[in-house]
């Protein structure tokens, strides 16, 4: 299926691994032209050569290293994105962090840093995204959410910011229809790639977390990253044009959410 995503220009935020690089992967190649963004350069430029290899053409994929959690890091990397591009079809907000224990464990600054780190950079990337959109005559947003914030699960600060994501999506998608402007979430489960936080557990615990799989995934296997850029571009692409204000799960079965 052509996504007719070509020629398109696309931003992912905190992309230089994981599940917002396999985003910016799949965007590139059904054709987009795509500005990712994160903090480490190094990381970063290893990302960007991944992607200009499958990239259309040679200046069709654009990397800025910047502090994704402050409004001024947000505002470099869109003036840079316009400069290179011109505007913006297409906004995939996926960055996040949350920290901390339980209610009384967790400190203010724990649950600022949760939303600083997660809520907060897509509000701003959102509101910079959306003129351009609206004078392109529409657009998509996409937010990489999770299973835990439709379900309990996970660390309760995960929890909520993630939750908070998808109410916010919903909320846009209302406010944005009449621009033309589809707002989704995706809500993944598990997820494991090299340097993620699955990852991480199954080189620290491979018994554990055997045993996680056996109990808690259906398939007898933890998800890829690709199987969520995959859906990602879907969603952000024309094919995609009546699915606005979904919640969309990506997690082989493993949630428990009659919704």
């Amino acid at each position: 299926m052509d996504l007719q995503l070509s020629d398109k220009t696309a931003l992912v935020t905190g992309s230089s691994r994981g599940l917002a690089l396999a985003s910016a992967r799949s965007l590139v190649s059904e054709g987009c032209r795509v500005c990712i963004c994160a903090r480490g350069r190094v990381a970063l430029d290893r990302a960007a050569a991944e992607l200009a290899a499958l990239a259309p053409g040679r200046d069709a994929v654009l990397a800025v290293a910047a502090d994704l959690t402050t409004e001024p890091g947000i505002g470099e990397v869109f003036a840079r994105a316009f400069e290179r591009f011109g505007g913006l079809d297409i906004l995939v907000n996926s960055l996040g962090l949350a920290r901390g224990a339980g209610i009384t464990d967790t400190s203010d600054a724990e649950w600022q840093e949760a939303f600083d780190s997660t809520l907060y950079p897509a509000i701003r990337a959102s509101r910079l995204a959306v003129p351009s959109m609206r004078e392109r005559g529409g657009g998509a947003i996409v937010m990489i959410a999770s299973i835990y914030g439709r379900e309990s699960g996970g660390r309760m600060t995960y929890n909520a910011v993630k939750a908070a994501e998808i109410s916010l999506a919903k909320s846009m998608a209302q406010q944005l229809a009449r621009d033309n402007i589809r707002v989704n979430s995706v809500a993944p489960g598990s997820i494991s790639f090299p340097g993620g936080s699955w990852w991480k557990r199954q080189q620290a615990d491979p018994e554990g977390m055997a045993e996680f799989v056996r109990r808690e995934l259906p398939f007898g296997r933890f998800g890829r990253a690709e199987e969520v850029g995959d859906v990602v571009a879907f969603l952000a692409s024309p094919r995609a044009s009546w699915i606005s204000g979904a919640s969309v799960t990506v997690d082989g079965c493993q949630s428990r959410s009659l919704f």
